[in-house]
């Protein structure tokens, strides 16, 4: 994998410093997708390494920031004893009403996620010095 979930690429997924197809992609490849071909330009296929029950609903990876469904998913899929790393891990206090759209919360769904698999892989990352008022 090429890019390693640090507190800072995070914070830029929930500031929307990060494309959407590149905050997919870095779901992508923790979930086993690989590209058919050009990644920015080809679909992400299911791999070997991608959970089964993911591989049957979505042979081909889905769009987490456009699409409702796989981010509900996605959310279900979560461990209950990691819903909050997005609060205890980077001290995200969550969006403003105004900010309450489906893009952003779906990136706060990303970022929760990705949280979820650093810490079931067993990777740590230092307490980020960002917190949102």
């Amino acid at each position: 994998m090429a890019d390693p979930i640090t507190d800072a690429l995070l914070w830029q997924i929930l500031r929307g410093e990060i494309d959407d197809g590149s905050v997919c992609r870095l779901v992508w490849e923790r979930l086993g997708y690989r590209p058919a071909g050009d990644p920015a330009t080809e679909p992400w296929l299911a791999g070997p390494a991608t959970p089964p029950d993911w591989a049957e609903a979505h042979p081909q990876a889905p769009d987490f920031i456009a699409e409702r469904p796989p981010t509900v998913r996605l959310t279900r899929s979560i461990p209950a004893e990691h819903k909050q790393l997005l609060k205890e891990e980077l001290g995200f206090r969550g969006y403003s009403v105004a900010e309450l759209v489906p893009r952003l919360t779906r990136r706060a769904t990303a970022v929760s996620w990705l949280l979820a698999w650093r810490r079931r892989a067993g990777l740590r990352a230092e307490p980020s010095p960002e917190c949102r008022d």
